[in-house]
């Protein structure tokens, strides 16, 4: 079962067990992880789900998508141009069993 923790900057977090095919946006809104708003639902279309992703799991990723790069632009926090990703285009399972993430302090 893949996992997701969510590191918040107060040094606590929230490790969450979740299907495969859950997305980090999906799965911290629907168990109450703070700091993680998901206001357009999944549609990268308002960046409130960014995340910072840590370095042990960047390999994995999937390749960022070009309206991924504009959203987070538009992020509340500043961008990382290494960690910066949307939540809600971060699906785990298969290659990405795990990940790690830093909630920044704003989504809007």
């Amino acid at each position: 079962m893949p996992k997701i923790t969510y590191h918040h900057d107060d040094g606590t977090q929230d490790v969450l067990d979740v299907a495969d095919g859950s997305t980090v946006m999906r799965s911290a809104v629907t168990s109450g992880v703070h700091g993680i708003v998901g206001e357009c639902g999944g549609q990268a279309m308002c960046a409130t789900c960014h995340v910072y992703v840590r370095e042990p799991d960047l390999a994995a990723l999937p390749e960022i998508s070009e309206e991924e790069e504009e959203m987070l632009e538009c992020a509340a926090a500043e961008r990382d141009e290494t960690r910066s990703r949307l939540g809600c285009q971060l699906t785990l399972g298969g290659q990405l069993p795990e990940l790690e993430v830093d909630v920044p302090k704003a989504q809007v």
